[in-house]
């Protein structure tokens, strides 16, 4: 090791110690273990360009161990990119570009939001597959246009987490030999030796998964480190994992203890940990000379890296200009001009017609027409209808597919098109059924706090699945789904509002998910109904009275819209007047104008939901006058039309709680 190179991983080290112990907070054993084995590969192998961090050919870094953030963002800080000393030092503050764990769109050069452990690997290897995929699609003989390598560092607790065991598996099937982890092996956790809870030989576990198993005895050993990734990078046919035997907190008294992992060292090992490792006590944050110019020749590799690229790029435009201007067009994130006009409408048909078939005639009719939507589904394709027809399936020697099976992984399936849709070029799309959305829970948070565009397509949506149970049948799903900020949930009322719900998806930034049913339902008469025009609202009368002006408003989702407007005509019937509002998305709905929500839900008339899933949070719509009907209990196995009389979901039931908020509105108007 030179004494630059000393140097320069000594000024990453306690960059990031002391940016944890001026915040008092942090993880700051991390840095000082991994930051040789992270300076060997931001400094000979990764290849970006710091002064443009959105560069489409530069390598992916992902830091899954998110914990360790102030590793990170010392090497921004060091190799060029636009994140200044003074955000360093106000690391973990109110409106610092340096929070406490990575967050994607504050410090450039960070691609994921990370710290959710697992998280990080799984969106990894979406990276890594969609590398593959645009390469496969787009590079012509001599004209690599796409060729770049996803690197992670991960640690132990990474490799605890099932996504992650799910996301390696996935990995090693589909041969993504372009994706190298560093495993920052240091035999600690937050609560102490990880021979606690973590004896496995995890060199061997993912040998069993397909993957290529490197070691690096020491990980201080630079030689040794290097030649580990080389070897990583010369095998083409496998994922790497590259076992690196650290020390948590290298060189503090408090080496190799859970006291390293989570908390600031404090002044007195703060002070013994920079005399062991030769450093000055005073100042702070000091950035020696030759550290700063040995890391800022990134600035010079990035920049000849891309100019050369651009080349690359000009020489595709010539070679193939239709293809070329495809690539421009979904790299920007454009869709095709005239996308729209494939969009299926449904005229209304004898039996009905269940919202995952509808969904599925759409991903037809896109297929051709967007070539940048690709995706699948956990096992569950034929179920889901997420196939793309005329498209082969994406596999270990056909990067081309847009079919994807993610098999039985629905947590790695997501955390997957998070990665693929961070790396931007694709719109991904991934579907299960509505029940299993918790195996899935914590990737579609971070697809919510990262604003990432893709579609989860969740069917089987309520007890009208039937025989399969309460085990299979959701009943808090579409609530818990919509507390989760960012994410933009439609359950679509038929065919038609299916259509009009992928248009927004398609359309809208953030992650969207499509709740459909697997029984038929009414297809609704858009010649009739104004579908096109309400969905996109969030929510939208659907059908006024037939005669005189309304008394109670029929509020549903989904499968339970064409019961509101049965027990419409029942109320008419009996004399009493009701508006039916369509109300696939809260969300949207939400952010309209209070005008026009209160035109679609007047505040003065009393209202009843419908919805067959929990009735909590549905007070904000119906208030204190009205009713909801929904389910509070879990479902059972039984045919699905029985479930819905037991459960009251019949329009008998809906007009006779209808006439109850009536006549309960009426008697509290009495003088």
């Amino acid at each position: 090791m030179s004494d630059v190179d000393q140097t320069c991983i000594n000024t990453i080290r306690f960059l990031a110690v002391d940016s944890v112990e001026k915040a008092k907070s942090g993880h700051p054993g991390l840095p000082l273990g991994a930051a040789p084995m992270a300076y060997v590969l931001w400094d000979r192998f990764l290849r970006h360009n710091p002064a443009d961090p959105h560069w489409p050919n530069r390598d992916r870094f992902v830091l899954s161990a998110g914990h360790g953030s102030a590793l990170l963002y010392a090497l921004l800080h060091l190799t060029g990119y636009d994140l200044s000393l003074a955000e360093l030092e106000r690391f973990r503050q109110w409106g610092s570009r340096t929070p406490g764990h990575p967050e994607l769109g504050l410090a450039p050069g960070v691609e994921a939001t990370t710290g959710p452990l697992g998280q990080g690997f799984a969106m990894g290897v979406g990276m890594a597959i969609a590398e593959r995929h645009l390469a496969a699609t787009f590079n012509r003989e001599g004209i690599p246009l796409i060729d770049h390598y996803t690197y992670e560092i991960v640690s132990d607790g990474d490799l605890m987490e099932g996504i992650s065991s799910e996301a390696a598996s996935l990995a090693g099937t589909l041969g993504l030999g372009k994706l190298v982890y560093l495993y920052d092996d240091n035999h600690v956790s937050l609560e102490g030796p990880t021979s606690w809870a973590f004896t496995e030989d995890v060199g061997r576990r993912f040998e069993a998964y397909g993957w290529q198993v490197l070691r690096v005895a020491d990980g201080n050993d630079l030689a040794e480190i290097e030649s580990a990734i080389r070897a990583a990078r010369a095998d083409p046919a496998h994922p790497s994992l590259i076992c690196v035997r650290t020390h948590l907190g290298y060189g503090s008294p408090v080496q190799d203890t859970r006291e390293a992992h989570g908390e600031p060292l404090g002044p007195a090992n703060l002070r013994a940990t920079k005399e062991k490792l030769g450093w000055p006590l005073e100042p702070a944050f000091r950035i020696p000379e030759e550290a700063r110019a040995h890391l800022r020749l990134a600035l010079e590799r990035g920049a000849r890296w891309e100019t050369e690229w651009e080349a690359v790029r000009a020489a595709h435009r010539v070679a193939a200009p239709a293809l070329a201007r495809q690539f421009d067009d979904q790299w920007s994130g454009k869709l095709p001009s005239d996308w729209t006009s494939v969009l299926p409408t449904f005229a209304p048909v004898e039996g009905g017609l269940a919202t995952r078939d509808a969904s599925q005639k759409v991903l037809a009719a896109l297929a051709p027409k967007v070539p940048a939507l690709l995706g699948g589904a956990a096992d569950l394709s034929p179920s889901t209808k997420t196939v793309l027809p005329g498209s082969p399936d994406y596999s270990a020697t056909d990067g081309v597919g847009r079919n994807f099976h993610f098999g039985v992984r629905e947590h790695a399936m997501v955390g997957a098109l998070n990665g693929i849709a961070l790396h931007g070029g694709l719109l991904p799309y991934g579907g299960t059924f509505l029940v299993f959305s918790d195996y899935a829970r914590g990737a579609i948070r971070l697809a919510a706090l990262q604003r990432t565009h893709l579609v989860l397509v969740f069917t089987h949506d309520s007890i009208g699945m039937g025989e399969d149970g309460p085990t299979h049948q959701p009943i808090e799903h579409l609530l818990s789904l919509r507390a989760i900020p960012h994410l933009t949930l439609f359950r679509p009322a038929d065919a038609n509002e299916t259509v009009a719900a992928w248009r927004v998806a398609l359309e809208r930034p953030g992650p969207t998910a499509l709740v459909l049913t697997r029984q038929k339902v009414r297809v609704l008469d858009p010649a009739r109904y104004p579908i096109a025009q309400g969905v996109p609202r969030g929510g939208y009368v659907l059908s006024e009275p037939s005669v005189g002006r309304a008394a109670v408003v029929l509020i549903a989702t989904g499968s339970e819209v064409a019961l509101a407007l049965d027990a419409q005509s029942q109320l008419a019937q009996r004399g009493v007047g009701a508006r039916v509002v369509s109300l696939p998305s809260w969300r949207i709905f939400d952010e309209q104008p209070a005008a026009y929500r209160e035109s679609v839900i007047p505040p003065e008339l009393p209202a009843v939901s419908v919805e067959a899933g929990t009735t909590l949070g549905w007070s904000r719509y119906v208030g204190a006058r009205g009713a909801s009907i929904g389910i509070d209990r879990f479902g059972a196995s039984a045919p699905g039309p029985v479930l819905q009389k037991e459960f009251g979901f019949t329009p008998e039931h809906v007009t006779e709680v209808a006439m109850g908020v009536v006549g309960r509105a009426a008697g509290s108007s009495r003088p």
